[in-house]
């Protein structure tokens, strides 16, 4: 653990959301990150983007989580694996990442997530109806799936707002109540109206990812946002009481946005 700088100073308790960061800040493993990082903040998003089993936490490993979390006083919300599709063409491809995150879900339930984000990926080159249609009710089918798998209830799993109109996960997310997590960083790249769509979701949201964009990258320093994209980011953090993950992966990146995080809520007091 020497050598890793230390953030400087605690914000945990400092807002009335709950700030949470990524398990990946250091270029380590996710317990010495966890150790490095529960002192500072309220909640750790654990990263698993990546399936494989031995990508993922050991049994040991989630009860060691499991007493920083009593140490630290922390929580944690869980990222499902990206690296497989619930929304893949193939059938045996879909049930085998409803099986692969069922086992995730199972393997992480000690830690009593606040939220396990979903992806729900929109690949396809054509936007006709028709694909749309499809792919509606592809994920649909493997969103239900994913549900009966296991006991937890639809509003402890939040679809994140990805690369296409939101929109055209309603159906999923009205019928099965299922939270949303809204990524901002997404809103801003793909150029969507951020407002509008924190508006319509807002009874729905449990966690927000939050980074900065900047000449077509996102996942960095919150301050690389616009002063526009700034301001309204500001406007929509007031009033929520929810999780904030400040969804960036490197050291530099994370201690700029906390400052700019502190600066952006001072300002709004």
């Amino acid at each position: 653990m020497t050598g890793y700088p230390a953030l400087p100073k605690s914000y945990k308790h400092a807002y009335p959301f709950t700030l949470s960061v990524p398990s990946y800040i250091y270029p380590d493993a996710l317990i010495p990150n966890v150790k490095m990082l529960g002192k500072y903040t309220d909640e750790i998003e654990v990263l698993l983007f990546e399936s494989a089993p031995d990508s993922l936490p050991t049994e040991a490993e989630i009860k060691t989580l499991a007493m920083l979390a009593q140490d630290f006083d922390l929580t944690y919300n869980i990222h499902l694996p990206t690296d497989i599709s619930l929304t893949d063409k193939e059938p045996s491809a879909r049930q085998q990442a409803v099986k692969i995150m069922q086992s995730v879900i199972c393997l992480t339930a000690p830690l009593s997530p606040s939220t396990y984000t979903v992806h729900l990926p929109y690949n396809e080159p054509s936007r006709t109806e028709a694909d749309v249609k499809k792919w509606q009710e592809i994920a649909y089918n493997s969103m239900e799936y994913l549900l009966e798998s296991q006991s937890l209830p639809a509003r402890n799993f939040s679809v994140e707002t990805l690369n296409y109109p939101f929109e055209w996960a309603d159906k999923i997310i009205k019928d099965f109540n299922f939270s949303v997590c809204i990524d901002l960083g997404h809103l801003i790249l793909y150029e969507n109206d951020v407002q509008a769509v924190v508006d319509k979701y807002a009874g729905n949201t449990s966690i927000i990812h939050l980074h900065g964009v900047e000449n077509g990258r996102d996942h960095i320093a919150l301050n690389r946002l616009s002063k526009t994209h700034s301001e309204t980011v500001r406007g929509i953090l007031k009033p929520f009481k929810g999780v904030v993950s400040l969804e960036v992966f490197s050291y530099k990146h994370l201690a700029e946005s906390l400052i700019f995080l502190e600066e952006c809520v001072k300002s709004e007091k």
